[in-house]
């Protein structure tokens, strides 16, 4: 998957626009403690400390992270990253440990009532100050190199949003369940509650488009942007925009967020599969109307890879599921995430792990090779895939298999929390192991010059977004079930 977006670091003929130097640092200022004065109450300050907070927050954002901020997209990823980590650290963090919270229950039930504060932190400081200094970013860098088409952008995402949202059409139709349209009230009808629905799902994806179009490049990191826009986008669509059009009160509370748990997860699905579409989408029209290199061929065929990426991913996906085992066992999670009955716990249960194991492995070949350059890069995005699969397997299509209908409730979320943690480790063991193979493969490919600046440019380049993408997806995709369910 050769890299057909290059990031602006990595531009050698970067058209720069003189921005004043004091103008990025100052917008910061204002913007968070404006936006920091608007949700006081939310932020559970008085109006003269959330302007202080507000305006600090922007200072240190722009002074830690503004430089990375090259894009709307990346400004929005980073600011949304940064805001989720001084939720962490202040409210979740050092004030119950200033109460004297220091029993972890305790700590989970104090960061519970202090949801409200996860959602004001996210919709009031990180995404207006990412999205300022993303801006700003975007004029102080204009890179003439970075190809970036609006017309691409909002046709492909909005078709691939589009597209995305017909996985719910079941639903829909028959039980009259809109998860992309949480806390908005019913219309008159349902024809008119469908169109709003795909007319939802088309203004995310064309924003996913615009946001994320340079920093997309396969398929498997591209689910990964799906994931975190999605987690964004139900905080800010059925928590904060659609009570306001309905006309109802904004209700940010862990309650609220129960509620809305089904939401959530129909948002982390409709991402995932946004994320796909929209990366297969892009690649076929940059083959269509952008890229002809008759001269850099492939040295094999797009057969072989598929057929090599598959067999290094079950190897890789049987090796991590043999080194979880013994972490589902120990908490009982191996039954429920299988659908087995207890007269499967033996070796013909083991077996039939160690099966699926190895299948969801090829889906991790299939979707992120060549991602991953170093195990730096490559166990984070095994983390997200780890993630993805939690969400995808034990949460959605094993009781569709079971029952024919997916258990989104947060309750359902909370009895399989065991093994979430068992899907992280597997996900890194699998991305750890298939990079090996991967980097054993490619040693030989990289004596011939022509594949060595292949390789390079399949490299993510430094100054990318996606270590902001990994800490806001990962944090918040493990901790919004342990809080809400």
């Amino acid at each position: 998957m050769s890299s057909t977006n290059p990031s602006p670091g990595t531009q050698d003929a970067a058209l720069v626009i003189p921005v004043r130097p004091w103008l990025e640092p100052l917008s910061a200022i204002v913007v968070g403690a404006a936006f920091a004065a608007l949700g006081a109450t939310r932020l559970a300050e008085t109006s003269a400390h959330a302007i202080a907070f507000g305006a600090a927050f922007g200072l240190l954002f722009w002074w830690t992270c503004g430089k990375r901020t090259h894009s709307p997209g990346a400004g929005l990823i980073w600011g949304l990253g940064f805001a989720s980590l001084a939720w962490l650290l202040i409210p979740a963090g050092l004030i119950p440990l200033l109460h004297g919270a220091t029993h972890s229950m305790a700590m989970v039930a104090d960061a519970r009532e202090r949801f409200t504060e996860l959602v004001a932190y996210l919709t009031l400081l990180g995404m207006p100050v990412g999205l300022t200094l993303g801006i700003l970013g975007a004029f102080r860098l204009n890179v003439a190199k970075s190809k970036f088409h609006w017309g691409r952008a909002i046709v492909v995402g909005g078709f691939a949003g589009t597209l995305s949202g017909l996985v719910f059409s079941r639903w829909m139709y028959e039980g009259e369940f809109f998860p992309l349209l949480g806390g908005f009230d019913p219309l008159s009808s349902r024809i008119e509650m469908v169109a709003f629905h795909f007319l939802v799902a088309l203004m995310i994806g064309a924003a996913f488009g615009m946001f994320f179009q340079t920093d997309v490049r396969g398929l498997g990191s591209s689910m990964g942007w799906g994931l975190g826009f999605s987690i964004f986008w139900w905080f800010f669509g059925p928590l904060t925009l659609f009570p306001l059009l309905s006309g109802n009160p904004v209700d940010w509370t862990a309650d609220q967020g129960t509620a809305l748990f089904g939401s959530l997860v129909g948002h982390i699905i409709y991402g995932l599969i946004l994320g796909v579409i929209y990366a297969a989408i892009d690649r076929v029209w940059l083959k269509l109307f952008f890229q002809s290199d008759p001269l850099n061929r492939e040295m094999e065929g797009p057969g072989l890879h598929v057929l090599r990426s598959l067999g290094w991913g079950a190897s890789a996906g049987m090796i991590g599921g043999l080194l979880v085992t013994p972490i589902l066992f120990a908490t009982g999670a191996l039954p429920r995430i299988a659908g087995l009955g207890s007269s499967f716990l033996g070796a013909r249960g083991l077996l039939i792990h160690l099966l699926v194991s190895a299948i969801i492995g090829m889906t991790y070949g299939l979707l992120f090779r060549n991602e991953g350059s170093s195990f730096s890069v490559g166990v984070p995005w095994g983390w997200v895939f780890g993630l993805i699969w939690w969400y995808v397997g034990p949460m959605t299509l094993l009781p569709l298999v079971l029952t024919g209908e997916a258990d989104w409730r947060a309750s359902a979320a909370s009895a399989l929390l065991p093994s979430l943690m068992g899907h992280l480790i597997y996900g890194a063991v699998t991305a750890a192991i298939f990079l090996m193979l991967e980097r054993r493969y490619q040693r030989w490919l990289l004596l011939d010059p022509k594949n060595a600046a292949r390789e390079l440019r399949r490299m993510r380049p430094v100054g990318t977004p996606a270590p902001a993408l990994w800490f806001f997806a990962l944090s918040l995709g493990v901790l919004l079930p342990i809080l809400l369910g």
